[in-house]
């Protein structure tokens, strides 16, 4: 067992290869048991582990310190030995067999013959990709994967086992279906199987259509929770108006990569820390942030209010639709009893963010009041009517002093990226092709990440797209917010909060965390440009010696 490689993934992560699934569960193991100085969150894939730290200077300690762990000295397993029971009904059960040649009946005696082992998860909560004992039922993913695959199917994939937490889009083979729950917010450990448990699939003859009746119940408490509510007693706010889209957020939910949630909360996290900074509030109190505009709330008692982020003009009205005053963004100001705040469509930007001192009292989830728009954790989107409480403020909290927009917007702006871990998938000139042009924002940009193609994509000649050296894909390994991942049409997507935790597309480089609020705000039909800066430091690194840069710190920790 050891470590091939350390790679940096930004200047707060770094991704460590390893030469087999056996390290990758020694050395997850051991981060989790023994945690770095400053690690975040520790994610394990097919032959890499990604660690996140809190700052640059853990990581380099970090970088450090990695290559000189035992990965022999086995921490005590901590695993749960789990039964779940398989109707062996599934589409693919027969192509299986033919891939295979073990036929349906010994594809079902393979499958239940051995222990499967909790590698990793990350491409949904309650997701957990299974290792067996042998590579006997090894077979490709389908060539065209399907729309919508039943919750509780049980799959195979590649070398590994899985059981779908929800419907979801998949391209596994089907060979079975299971009642199991695989995710479950109200269980102490939501997720049934996790990293280093034993699974043993059980073969049975029937069992009673997948259902979730707690599920069912948080359902119905959200859309109480989400309804006309004022007749409850207390302070809060209405949404009257949500626009295109409005959710609660927070800092997020770190550190539960395991269970394939995404860390989540505010997309531009400087915008959402300074509304709460100008309400009196801690910087992790909940606020709202609007897409685009349209946002409309009226107070339920007197409120101090503040909105930050992209400029956009604000209106106060009475509840006869008279306009009282326009109040200033960046600046506490009060909404009484019966007011409407109404936010306009930004001139820049995309996204606001709505504080109210207090902060937003919505029950949290998994230690957050962050809604995932990938996963569906966390509060709903708002709806007209949804009453949103505020909670009481206790102690000494003033209020801040009005403040200046946010620095780092403008017509074309430019994001430091850091290279890799993923940079040497591509053509010497890669990164020139990546730094030395304008990429546009498309209009399938949103939380989970910004989608780019070259300018006029029309007309080649204008731009270029990021082209490979090497074929397929990666094994699924953990990525970080600012990730610029790069599918095989070459157009980059930025990873923003609601990233999947897991992927197999490359990682040409990293945006730095500083410059993460400035890419939130990017509209569709803005240019953006990279410049390529050293994960130490932050300082420029010059274009022409870029890609030396990353293959010599690529393989600095390739000697452990």
């Amino acid at each position: 067992m050891s470590i091939t490689g350390l790679r940096w993934a930004g200047p707060r992560a770094l991704l460590v290869e390893l030469t087999d699934l056996g390290s990758v569960l020694a050395l997850h193991h051991r981060l989790q048991a023994e945690p770095l100085p400053g690690q975040l969150d520790a994610i394990a894939g097919a032959a890499t582990v990604l660690v996140k730290f809190a700052s640059r200077f853990h990581t380099g300690s970090a970088r450090e310190l990695i290559p000189h762990l035992d990965l022999n000295k086995r921490v005590q397993d901590t695993g749960n030995e789990i039964a779940i029971e398989v109707v062996y009904d599934g589409e693919d059960l027969a192509e299986v067999g033919r891939l295979t040649g073990l036929g349906a009946d010994g594809v079902i005696a393979a499958h239940t013959g051995q222990p499967w082992t909790g590698a990793f998860g990350g491409f949904a909560p309650g997701f957990t990709y299974l290792v067996g004992e042998n590579d006997s039922l090894s077979v490709p993913r389908r060539s065209s994967p399907r729309t919508a695959v039943p919750a509780g199917s049980v799959a195979l994939g590649g070398a590994f086992s899985a059981v779908y937490p929800r419907q979801s889009p998949g391209g596994w083979q089907l060979i079975g279906h299971t009642t199991a729950v695989m995710w479950d917010l109200d269980r102490e450990s939501p997720a049934l199987v996790r990293p280093g448990d034993t699974v043993r699939y059980v073969a049975v003859r029937e069992s009673v259509p997948v259902h979730n009746g707690t599920a069912a119940k948080r359902a119905g408490a959200a859309a109480d929770a989400a309804g006309p509510a004022e007749s409850a007693a207390g302070s809060g706010l209405t949404v009257e108006a949500p626009g295109l889209q409005s959710l609660v957020q927070d800092l997020g939910r770190p550190g539960l990569g395991d269970l394939g949630v995404s860390p989540s909360g505010a997309a531009d996290q400087r915008s959402a820390r300074q509304a709460n900074r100008l309400v009196g509030n801690e910087p992790g109190a909940a606020v709202v942030e609007n897409l685009l505009g349209g946002l409309a709330v009226r107070a339920q008692g007197d409120q101090v209010l503040a909105v930050s982020g992209a400029p956009a003009g604000l209106l106060i009205h009475d509840s006869t639709g008279t306009l009282l005053r326009r109040p200033a963004l960046h600046a506490p100001f009060a909404l009484l009893d019966g007011e409407t705040l109404t936010i306009d469509a930004p001139s820049a930007g995309v996204r606001n963010y709505l504080g109210v001192r207090g902060g937003f009292d919505v029950p949290p989830v998994l230690g957050s009041r962050s809604s995932d728009s990938m996963s569906g954790i966390g509060p709903a989107p708002l709806l007209p009517g949804t009453f949103l409480p505020v909670a009481p403020v206790t102690g000494v909290q003033p209020v801040g002093i009005p403040e200046e927009a946010m620095p780092g917007r403008g017509a074309s702006p430019v994001l430091r990226v850091t290279l890799g871990p993923r940079d040497d998938w591509f053509g010497p000139d890669a990164i020139k092709v990546l730094t030395g042009q304008q990429w546009l924002v498309t209009e399938q940009s949103n939380r989970i990440g910004v989608r780019l193609a070259p300018p006029g994509d029309d007309k080649p000649e204008q731009g270029r797209a990021l082209e490979r050296t090497r074929e397929g894909e990666l094994p699924s390994e953990g990525t970080v917010a600012g990730a610029l991942q790069v599918p095989p049409n070459g157009h980059p997507v930025l990873f923003l909060a609601d990233h999947p935790v897991t992927g197999g597309y490359p990682v040409i480089a990293v945006v730095v965390p500083e410059d993460l609020p400035v890419a939130a705000q990017l509209p569709p039909g803005q240019h953006v440009r990279f410049s390529v800066v050293d994960p130490h430091t932050l300082a420029p690194i010059d274009q022409d010696t870029s890609q030396e840069f990353a293959v010599s710190t690529a393989s600095e920790g390739n000697q452990p």
